[in-house]
């Protein structure tokens, strides 16, 4: 059934639109720009700013163009001495408000109240201005940073963390001009229920959120001749930081990314996706484990589903929310971490380097990875496994630093070992992808045959819907897995807390008929990380995952188990997936926080 469609006037050209439409939808199908600012594609809508304000033939009154549905025929107009009077005295009471320190701002050249100034001619503060920060900024956690001098009280970073994410870190508090956002009873992040997904940074419009920043101490080691500095890096941030440099979203500069790295200074540049490999070696091996278990032994000990580990910001909200579900959890340790211990530990070896020399840096998607590398549990290799987490955003930074631009960049390959990663690490970036890795992987060792998808290609749990589901009939296995003959693998895929919170609440009531959940914090997986480039929107980050997936069809190696250095690792070093090297090294344990009820 078509859906009803109503005619309308924009500046008096007439459009058709279906019904409900909102105004601010219909003037850009129209191609009409209407400025926002408290408004984001990813988030519900507020109308706090009265930015978008618009005049409809009729009504005596300015309306937001984002919170108004279109139900019948209207004229509207978008651009009226009143409606430019209005959207400036909007735009200077918010600059009244906020403490612009522009200069030495993360976001300057990219605030977006910064460009509204800019497009709206101020020159001037026409109303009382901030002169001096009224609020020490909080810098406690490892991951976030809050300044709340430079908050305009949007409340995006409300509705990312309630309606989005379903954490609930941060709310308003106050009433009218004394209006505050802040965490419950005012303390700091790092001590509230806070995941360090990083998703309120994506959406703040200012600098009133960043991640915490910590180039200095990577410049300083790159500057040590004593220290050998290496950097991992993961997928997500090879086909996103090319926005940094003037490349659309979607283009993957990988191998110019490891030219700008050299040119900084760091001695190795190896590749994540290798730890992603072992990721899925170890985890395919567990989840093979679980259910020998469970089905040839009969243990009631063991936890089905088993859920991945790989997302730090879902596993602290495990911890807090979930504390007493922790054991469905795979035990193996996020790549990042992985990779971290195999370098203090066989990598040192092999090169002759004192691991206590080794500064290990990995460049990661995530706010979140600041926070894993700093648990206390993250040391198998007797020292601190990953020194520090950098986001793609930080990244960039440096490399401008550096007097670098990536355009201007050669391609090189990976360092070697450890440099070389398969198709099915390198998707891991995108949400389904951990999944899909580990079916390559599991299918084919329990079968000795190549999962029957055309291309290798997983398609039912590719995509960006908030939960995907698929079965998968194991047959004709091989003698020593005759235990799966028969069973149907089900497995299921979810992105974003709030949707992983559907899956966990189903395993609560016992609903879950699932053996394997692959479960990323962030919308999009890794490529909609909280410590990507700005803006992160639906379809930024669908032509993030087409760089993904088509870097991933040339690869020449596309299963995990075939990666001849991780092959090689395991042969001179780990022995085989599940060994006693491989527990020390490779997995860990997690911590309950408390139970907590939901908020939103």
């Amino acid at each position: 059934m078509s859906s009803e469609m109503i005619n309308i006037k924009i500046e008096g050209k007439e459009f058709q639109v279906e019904k409900g439409t909102t105004i601010l939808e219909a003037c850009k199908m129209a191609g009409i720009k209407i400025p926002t600012l408290c408004y984001h594609p990813d988030l519900t809508v507020a109308g706090i700013c009265r930015i978008c304000v618009v005049e409809i033939e009729g009504m005596n009154t300015l309306t937001p163009a984002c919170a108004f549905h279109i139900e019948r025929n209207v004229s509207i107009k978008t651009n009226s001495p009143k409606i430019r009077k209005a959207r400036r005295i909007n735009l200077d009471l918010l600059l009244a408000e906020h403490y612009g320190d522009c200069y030495t701002c993360v976001r300057n050249g990219k605030c977006e109240l910064q460009k509204l100034a800019k497009d709206y001619g101020v020159d001037n503060y026409r109303f009382p201005s901030v002169t001096e920060p009224k609020y020490e900024i909080d810098n406690s956690s490892y991951a976030i940073v809050r300044d709340q001098n430079k908050c305009i009280s949007c409340k995006r970073c409300i509705r990312t963390c309630i309606d989005l994410q379903q954490v609930g870190a941060l709310e308003t508090f106050g009433r009218g001009h004394g209006v505050k956002i802040s965490t419950a009873l005012n303390k700091p992040i790092a001590d509230v229920i806070c995941i360090n997904c990083g998703q309120c940074i994506n959406r703040c419009p200012t600098g009133a959120l960043r991640a915490n920043d910590p180039a200095d101490y990577i410049w300083e080691a790159i500057d040590d001749p004593d220290k050998f500095v290496i950097i991992q890096t993961a997928p997500s941030p090879r086909a996103a930081i090319g926005e940094e440099f003037g490349y659309p979203p979607g283009t993957s500069v990988t191998k110019k990314l490891n030219a700008a790295l050299r040119r900084i200074g760091f001695d190795r540049v190896f590749d994540t996706n290798f730890a992603a490999d072992l990721t899925i070696m170890e985890e395919g091996s567990e989840l093979i484990e679980r259910l020998r278990r469970k089905i040839v032994e009969g243990d009631r000990g063991v936890k089905i589903p088993m859920i991945t580990s790989c997302s730090p910001g879902w596993v602290k909200f495990a911890e807090h929310y979930y504390p007493d579900y922790l054991d469905h959890l795979s035990t193996c340790k996020s790549p990042q971490q992985m990779f971290g211990a195999i370098i203090k530990t066989y990598y040192a070896q092999k090169a002759g380097i004192d691991p206590s020399k080794i500064v290990t840096v990995a460049l990661m998607p995530c706010a979140a990875k600041k926070f894993e590398c700093n648990r206390p549990e993250m040391n198998d290799s007797g020292f601190k496994d990953v020194d520090y987490g950098l986001t793609t955003r930080e990244m960039a930074t440096m490399i401008k630093e550096a007097g670098i631009d990536l355009k201007d960049m050669p391609e090189e390959d990976f360092d070697h070992p450890l440099g070389l990663g398969s198709g099915a690490g390198l998707i891991f970036g995108a949400t389904g992808g951990v999944m899909e890795a580990a079916i390559r992987t599991v299918y084919e060792i329990v079968t000795g045959k190549p999962v029957p998808f055309k291309n290798l290609d997983v398609t039912p749990i590719r995509g960006m819907e908030g939960v995907r589901e698929a079965s998968l009939k194991i047959e004709n296995t091989l003698p020593e897995y005759k235990w799966l003959e028969g069973v149907t693998l089900n497995v299921a895929v979810a992105h974003g807390t709030a949707n992983a919170k559907k899956i966990m609440d189903k395993i609560v009531k016992g609903e879950a008929d699932y053996h394997f959940i692959e479960i990323m914090a962030c919308p999009g997986g890794c490529l909609g990380g909280g410590g990507q480039p700005i803006p992160t929107t639906p379809e930024i980050r669908m032509a993030r995952a087409r760089a993904i997936y088509e870097e991933e069809k040339n690869l020449p190696v596309r299963k995990s188990h075939e990666n001849p250095e991780i092959q090689q690792l395991y042969r001179e070093f780990l022995k085989h997936p599940l060994s006693d090297v491989s527990h020390k090294l490779l997995h860990t344990h997690y911590t309950p926080r408390g139970k907590y009820f939901f908020v939103g």
